[in-house]
């Protein structure tokens, strides 16, 4: 029997304390942190915001754990070791809220500083283990530096940013993100989160009451951000480039690029730039993870989601470890004769590195 190779988009690898940055950061920045620190709350930022955890992995009693090694040690009893996990991507966890931040020099010298420690006391635990560049958008300049900084790192695969934002990211304030990331051959990943702050409602219609409603409705800035990178010709501009959409559901992929086909077939005018229709584009530049995978009382309706954005292209398992709405690989609601291609091969085309990796 063949081996099952799966490679995890997205792991949160936490820090224990914010305080782990302190010897990564400037002194100004090292001040920063301290006098942001509110008595009573997570040290890390903004202040009090807390992971959530899967409960099956993590005791209630104490929520999270200790130390950093004891959130390696049951990564690897309870995920990586659990379901024999090839390889996994290292996302961060708070690290991605910088992009809350008003200040946009404070927010890129925390991201930096994540990078580092993460580099530096993440990657060497784990041959498994891959890992994000995260940056902070409100300051595309910082971001481009930080992404020439290390983006050359064997085990760096893609650029990270939050799906919270000030405006789109096909917007041309962001091109310096995008021409840093080709430069290093990485692509752009999105991942839910960075509401609140500097940046905008994460919903249409103003905030929602109660959080498992504003939960299902996430996907909203990514359908904002597919449709940016389409208009705006960054797939033109940049012919290499993948954006990888994560956390952020796919059953409203198809009536998006429906509606954006159509669209942009009676108003190609604006955009002249573009040469192809928006699902072309999509087909070939645009990837998306499996978590939180829609689950209808019917799965044929979900496959025909998934066979209508060619999900055997397009799709990569996720599993979101460790947090409540964990997608446990064995579990997942997928047509056979797509597994492998979602569990494995559609991530060794998205991120080249890892055929390096598995050739050393």
């Amino acid at each position: 029997m063949t081996e099952r190779l799966i490679f995890d988009c997205d792991l949160h690898n936490d820090w224990s304390d914010a305080n782990v940055l302190k010897p990564y950061l400037e002194p100004v920045w090292r001040d920063y942190l301290e006098r942001g620190e509110r008595p009573g709350h997570n040290k890390g930022f903004p202040a009090g915001h807390r992971p959530w955890l899967h409960p099956e992995d993590f005791r209630r009693s104490d929520i999270r754990p200790q130390t950093d090694d004891e959130h390696y040690t049951y990564m690897k009893e309870h995920h990586l070791d659990k379901y024999n996990i090839t390889m996994g991507l290292l996302n961060g966890e708070e690290a991605i809220e910088a992009s809350t931040l008003a200040n946009p020099h404070y927010a890129t010298a925390l991201t930096n500083a994540y990078n580092s420690w993460m580099i530096e006391t993440w990657l060497p635990r784990d041959d498994r283990f891959v890992a994000s560049l995260v940056v902070a958008p409100q300051d595309p300049q910082g971001a481009a530096k930080e992404i020439r900084r290390i983006g050359d790192h064997p085990r760096i695969v893609q650029v990270l940013m939050s799906h919270g934002s000030t405006l789109p990211y096909g917007n041309p304030h962001y091109w310096p993100i995008w021409e840093a990331a080709h430069e290093m051959g990485l692509p752009v990943a999105i991942h839910l989160g960075g509401q609140g702050g500097l940046n905008h409602t994460p919903v249409g219609g103003g905030p929602p009451t109660y959080f498992w409603e504003a939960h299902a409705m996430l996907a909203q800035p990514a359908i904002t951000h597919v449709a940016s990178t389409i208009a705006h010709g960054i797939f033109e501009k940049f012919p290499n480039m993948k954006f990888i959409v994560t956390e952020c559901g796919v059953a409203w992929v198809p009536p998006i690029l429906w509606r954006l086909d159509a669209d942009y077939k009676a108003l190609r005018k604006e955009t002249p730039w573009l040469r192809r229709l928006p699902s072309e584009y999509f087909r070939e530049h645009i990837r998306f993870t499996t978590q939180p995978l829609e689950r209808p009382a019917n799965k044929e309706h979900l496959h025909s989601i998934l066979d209508a954005m060619h999900a055997k292209e397009t799709l990569m398992f996720a599993s979101d470890y460790p947090h409540w709405d964990y997608d446990n690989v064995d579990q997942l609601p997928l047509p056979e004769d797509i597994k492998h291609q979602v569990l494995w091969e559609n991530a060794t085309k998205t991120y080249p590195r890892i055929n390096e990796l598995l050739a050393v």
